[in-house]
C-alpha cells in the first residue's frame, strides 16, 4: 500500500507542471473536443515516458553500477529546482492550440516522467502499475486545469507549482537518505 502511496504521489507531483500549463491554457477557452484530446496525449505521454526511462534506467544503472534510490533522489532534486528556476523566471507559455502544439506540450510535460521512470525501480518493480497512476494523474490534473483555468486567474499556477516542487523536493530527500 506504501508503494501505491509514494507512486501516487510522485504522479500528482509530475503533473504539477501539467496542472500548471493547462490552467494557461484554459484562459483561451479551447473548444471540449481539443480539451479531451489534451487530457488524453498528456495521459499517453505520461502512461509510456516512464516505461521508457525504467528500461533505459535498468541498462543504466546495472552498466555503472549506481544505487537507484540515491539516483531516483537526485533525479526528483533536479526536476524540483529546475521548476524552481522556471518559477523564478516566470516564463510564460503562449500559443496557439493545435494539433503540432498540444503533441509538443504533452511531450515536455512528460520528459520529467521519462527521467523519474530512470529510478522508478527503486521503489517498484510493477513499472505498469505506475505508468497507469502517473498516466491517470496527467490526464486528470490536465483536465481540472483547464476546467479552472477557464474561470480562474493566474494565482493558482503559481501554488499549483509550489506544491509540485515541495513535494519532488521531500520525495527526492528521501530517496537519498533511503
Amino acid at each position: 500500500m506504501s508503494i501505491i502511496i509514494s507512486l501516487f504521489m510522485i504522479g500528482v507531483s509530475l503533473a504539477m507542471d501539467t496542472f500548471s500549463i493547462s490552467l494557461s491554457i484554459g484562459t483561451f477557452n479551447i473548444s471540449k473536443p481539443k480539451a479531451i484530446f489534451l487530457c488524453i496525449l498528456v495521459g499517453i505521454m505520461h502512461f509510456f515516458m516512464p516505461l521508457l526511462g525504467a528500461m533505459l534506467g535498468e541498462k543504466i544503472t546495472r552498466f555503472l553500477n549506481i544505487n537507484v534510490n540515491f539516483l531516483l533522489g537526485l533525479i526528483l532534486l533536479f526536476i524540483g529546482v529546475e521548476m524552481i528556476v522556471d518559477l523564478i523566471k516566470g516564463e510564460d507559455k503562449y500559443f496557439e492550440l493545435n494539433i503540432f502544439n498540444m503533441i509538443l506540450i504533452s511531450l515536455s510535460v512528460s520528459l520529467d516522467s521519462f527521467s523519474t521512470g530512470l529510478g522508478l525501480r527503486a521503489i517498484t518493480n510493477n513499472i505498469l502499475l505506475s505508468g497507469i497512476i502517473f498516466s491517470t494523474c496527467a490526464a486528470a490534473f490536465t483536465f481540472f486545469g483547464l476546467l479552472f483555468g477557464k474561470y480562474s486567474g493566474e494565482k493558482l499556477g503559481i501554488y499549483a507549482n509550489l506544491s509540485g516542487i515541495a513535494i519532488l523536493v521531500i520525495l527526492g530527500i528521501l530517496h537519498i537518505f533511503k
